[in-house]
């Protein structure tokens, strides 16, 4: 049975195995990310790469074929352990540069596992920093949360993240 770091461990050795060269950042997000899974949880993966296929179904196809290539994943799991789901959102770089609603938990919980370059480091630096500009907060209700992105909010008036 893995432990959580030895299954990313795991996870990370197959996606630069698959990518290779064109893989930019590699991030873990979620339950997973907070260090706080479930026995169902899923890993949900933020995979930066380069020259990736047009489409997300495109993309979920050729990380399948990565997935294919990854060793047998076992997770520890409070009462027991079991195979998990990956759950993966791939883009390239230029898309992340456009940002993501993604990222503003990614800001507070990401993992990043690889990172060419601080390329995604900076980018979340960027999205905490205008986040910190707008006053934004993270409000939580028992185990969930939601964001107040601008609690100076006027009626009529637009922000951009």
């Amino acid at each position: 049975m893995q432990d959580i770091e030895s299954t990313l461990k795991n996870v990370l050795d197959s996606c630069i195995g698959f990518y290779g060269d064109r893989l930019v950042s590699l991030a873990v997000f979620g339950s997973v990310g907070r260090g706080t899974p479930r026995p169902d949880s899923d890993i949900d993966l933020l995979i930066v790469a380069e020259n990736l296929p047009r489409g997300r179904i495109s993309r979920v196809r050729e990380f399948g074929t990565a997935e294919g290539t990854f060793k047998t994943l076992e997770m520890a799991r409070p009462g027991g352990r079991g195979q998990p789901d990956l759950s993966p959102v791939i883009k390239s770089p230029e898309e992340a540069k456009m940002g993501s609603p993604l990222f503003l938990d990614m800001t507070e919980d990401a993992t990043i596992l690889f990172d060419r370059a601080g390329f995604l480091l900076g980018l979340l630096q960027q999205f905490k920093e205008r986040l910190r500009a707008l006053g934004s907060k993270r409000i939580w209700k028992g185990s969930a949360w939601y964001w107040d992105l601008k609690p100076d909010y006027k009626p009529g008036e637009v922000f951009e993240l």
